[in-house]
């Protein structure tokens, strides 16, 4: 039964590595998301803050104004797939995830249940070996006489 406690220790350890690595990568691409979300949040904010100063503007201000405002636009929009993307990927590694730590419970149930059966099985031995010795003292002390 030792080898057996020993062999679920050691699945339980296993599983335990496999989520904390799940887990980082779960918090990897989630963190490239936010990145990606705070990046087209500045790009807007940069956006909107893009007006024509009151008073007299001469047209070639204005014109790199609406250049910028333009650019901008294409650099958010552009951002899109790739959050996008980077949302499906973050998804996906949390749904790993959630498979590798189900994986880590289930091998810490099992390893539980093989440490109670080995405590039945070690309790079951002990109760039984006085039972014989017991016996085997009754059956000299028979003997004799």
């Amino acid at each position: 039964m030792s080898a057996l406690l020993k062999q679920r220790a050691r699945i339980v350890r296993v599983r335990r590595l496999q989520h904390d690595l799940a887990a980082s990568a779960a918090a990897e691409a989630a963190g490239k998301v936010q990145l990606l979300e705070t990046s087209r949040q500045r790009l807007a904010d940069m956006r909107s803050e893009l007006n024509a100063i009151p008073g007299p503007t001469s047209g070639s201000g204005l014109a790199r104004i609406g250049e910028l405002a333009m650019r901008l636009d294409v650099a958010r929009q552009g951002l899109a797939p790739s959050l996008d993307s980077a949302r499906a990927a973050a998804a996906q590694k949390e749904r790993i995830r959630l498979s590798k730590r189900r994986d880590q419970e289930s091998a810490e149930k099992l390893q539980k249940s093989a440490a109670v059966a080995a405590d039945a099985l070690a309790e079951r031995q002990t109760l039984r070996t006085p039972r014989l010795r017991q016996r085997a003292r009754l059956s000299n002390d028979g003997g004799d006489q």
